[in-house]
């Protein structure tokens, strides 16, 4: 069963009770989100690089946290920014719509716009933000395109060891373009070990919402 709760800095998550895992930092699931994939994935690279349209794979759509303050940003910033997303256990309607990532009604439809867009095909969130959702586990994703940056949101190794897998991060490594950055919450020894024999360059950069490190690889 999947349940709502609500973390420190007001926002919501989730709480998974057969994983006994929750989909974001209980001390804060929006604070965790903009500093480990916004400012640290998206911003950093931004930062050396330019794109007409940035290209973003994400493992794990979950809650659509990402995915929303990504449209967001795109937005204020006048950014194209095509998004690809891999979720294959979606949440359901009574879940997502009563979330409370959203200020106001258009931020509220913006983040319905995302759940209810179609799968398998790209979706244009905003004028933007163009959104491909796809059920694929990472390790049967397939695609002729390659990324800028991956956002890798998975839950924990310890939950879902498979998908930390050094085959799926080498896989991550043929993905991503030359100057490409995978960004992770995570920062646990093995992970790490296993990101260098991927090919990535490792740093590991302070956490979010108190948490000591979090990781980041360079291609």
């Amino acid at each position: 069963m999947i349940k709502i709760i609500t973390t420190e800095d007001g926002s919501h998550s989730l709480f998974d009770e057969e994983l006994n895992e929750t989909y974001h930092s209980t001390r804060g699931a929006r604070g965790e989100s903009m500093h480990v994939f916004i400012r640290e994935g998206l911003e950093h690279w931004l930062s050396g690089n330019q794109a007409e349209e940035i290209k973003i794979l994400e493992i794990g759509l979950g809650t659509g946290l990402n995915a929303f303050l990504t449209t967001q940003f795109a937005n204020q910033h006048n950014q194209k920014i095509h998004f690809t997303s891999l979720e294959p256990f979606p949440i359901e309607k009574e879940i997502y719509q009563n979330l409370n990532f959203f200020q106001s009604e258009e931020e509220r439809g913006l983040l319905l716009k995302i759940h209810e867009s179609d799968w398998e095909k790209e979706s244009r969130i905003s004028s933007n933000f163009i959104l491909q959702k796809t059920t694929s586990k990472l390790e049967d994703f397939i695609t002729s395109n390659s990324f800028h940056i991956i956002y890798f949101d998975a839950f924990a190794p310890s939950k879902q060891p498979e998908v930390w897998s050094l085959e799926n991060l080498k896989k991550c490594y043929s993905l991503l373009e030359k100057g490409g950055v995978l960004t992770t919450y995570c920062a646990q020894g093995q992970f790490k070990r296993n990101l260098v024999e991927a090919g990535f360059k490792v740093e590991t950069l302070h956490g979010a919402m108190g948490k000591k490190e979090m990781v980041r690889g360079i291609k």
